[in-house]
């Protein structure tokens, strides 16, 4: 029996999941939070129509039932690495353009951003479990974005919660795939196979 297929690393993939349901959970409640303390404070729309945002990972995935549990969790493990980022940048153009009457909202981001990089450390986690390689993170990180109106700035950082958003329920959906015994061996389904 493969150390993937033995019971007590399937217990312990069950248990990795669980924990990162939970998490993904209490993030998107954070991130809808703070979307709407965003929405407010930037005196932004709610219903403002955002295009894509360049970095931003989208979570809609064409088959996503074709995927395989590797492949799911590498998108997941992309997806928050780069929302790290762009957290980070996010919360750096906050401090610079916000008093300390908004000190709020730069709290609040920079708790989802602590809340994102723990969920790509439990992401990680999962594929060492899995035997996997993780990647490695880019050096230099993705290039720097143009210089941004302070408006544009609003409206990215409406995207990117948005997105972040989306990519929690995804990440939910997906780690409960993983979750799943398969009927053969116990075993989480996918896993076992190549991206």
């Amino acid at each position: 029996m493969a150390a993937a297929d033995s019971p007590s690393t399937a217990l312990r993939r069950r248990d990795l999941c669980s924990r990162g349901i939970r998490l993904a959970g209490k993030m998107r409640a954070d991130v809808v939070d703070l979307l709407d303390a965003y929405v407010e404070q930037q005196g932004l729309d709610a219903s403002a129509s955002v295009a894509a945002v360049e970095g931003v990972p989208l979570a809609a995935v064409e088959r996503w039932d074709e995927q395989t549990g590797t492949q799911r969790l590498l998108e997941n493990l992309a997806a928050y690495r780069a929302f790290r980022a762009l957290l980070a940048q996010m919360l750096e153009e906050q401090r610079e353009q916000l008093g300390e009457a908004d000190a709020g909202l730069g709290r609040a981001l920079a708790a989802v951003l602590l809340q994102v990089s723990a969920f790509a450390y439990h992401l990680e986690e999962l594929l060492r479990l899995e035997s996997r390689g993780i990647p490695g993170e880019e050096e230099d990180g993705p290039p720097p974005p143009p210089r941004l109106s302070r408006f544009e700035q609003k409206l990215r950082g409406l995207g990117v919660l948005r997105e972040l958003a989306h990519w929690a329920v995804r990440s939910v959906r997906d780690l409960r795939q993983l979750a799943k015994p398969s009927p053969a061996s116990g075993a989480a389904p996918g896993l076992a196979e190549s991206p």
